[in-house]
């Protein structure tokens, strides 16, 4: 008798909730959703299969609690947690900092966070499933992301570039770009011994087949790829810059302006991401959970 009455209720919850694609490559917007509430089974898959169709979804209105969107996150698998720990959260280390506000003279987080194109965490044995980031604070101008369908990067790849890459593997490393990075940006830590032994380069397939489509994926960035293995290190260059310009290419890009309160879900086996940068003078903090994934094939 329980189940036949929570049943209409939880059907009417779903109703409730509208997915909205944008006109854009990838992406769509959740309305009349509450991620403070815990989600039934059956609002889960569809917001599951959203994410798989869309993925960057997009949770407006979210006053959500950082315990909050560790549980809403964990429903997706278990959580990783960011080699700069410097930059997480108090009490809660599962959520990374993206912040260029200084509290006493230093950094509260991560503020050149996605200065390069880059899938999170692909210098990983298990790269990232997917990132969910909750805007806390929006600077007046500026802060805006974009997203790079790498479905449709792959698709539309010219036929001998993707004969050129068919097989092949790339490494990526975390530390590739990280002294460029620290001369942009004083503010950038340096990294211990123990943290540079958690991140040695890997290597991953040029081309992923995501695990629960079957599509096929581009999954190398400017970040962190280095070099595509078994290649001579001028082709390796050229090829993989060929790569990365015809990724991000206009008609494969949506533009994340953010609202107030905004939650971003986006699936890392699909999706590159760029960051466009804020006017220092203008606070910007948001709080980063990254789900982990399983090894590319």
């Amino acid at each position: 008798m329980q189940t036949s009455t929570l049943e209409p209720i939880a059907a009417a919850a779903s109703s409730a909730v509208r997915i909205n694609p944008f006109n854009a490559p990838l992406g769509a917007e959740v309305l009349g959703l509450d991620l403070a509430q815990p989600l039934d089974d059956r609002l889960f898959r569809r917001i599951h299969q959203a994410h798989l169709d869309h993925h960057v979804l997009v949770f407006r209105h979210q006053r959500i609690t950082p315990a909050q969107q560790i549980a809403f996150s964990r429903r997706f698998g278990p959580l990783q947690i960011h080699v700069l720990r410097q930059f997480q959260l108090q009490h809660h280390p599962e959520i990374l900092v993206v912040s260029n506000v200084k509290r006493d003279g230093r950094p509260v987080g991560l503020g050149d966070a996605g200065h390069y194109w880059h899938s999170d965490l692909s210098y990983k044995e298990k790269p990232s499933l997917g990132s969910m980031l909750h805007a806390q604070q929006l600077p007046a101008d500026g802060g805006d992301t974009l997203f790079a369908n790498m479905h449709l990067a792959y698709d539309t790849l010219p036929v001998a570039l993707k004969k050129a890459i068919e097989g092949r593997a790339a490494e990526h490393d975390y530390l590739a770009q990280y002294a460029q990075l620290q001369r942009r940006n004083p503010w950038r830590p340096d990294l211990t011994d123990a943290q540079k032994a958690e991140v040695p380069p890997v290597r991953h397939p040029v081309v992923r087949i995501h695990p629960e489509t079957g599509r096929r994926a581009l999954f190398v960035s400017e970040h962190f790829t280095t070099r595509i293995i078994g290649v001579p290190e001028q082709e390796s260059r050229a090829l993989l810059d060929e790569l990365f310009a015809h990724s991000v290419r206009p008609e494969h890009v949506y533009r994340q302006r953010w609202q107030p309160h905004d939650m971003v879900f986006w699936d890392n086996r699909s999706v590159m991401h760029l960051a466009t940068g804020c006017p220092d003078d203008q606070p910007r903090t948001l709080y980063r959970t990254t789900i982990e994934g399983d090894a590319p094939f």
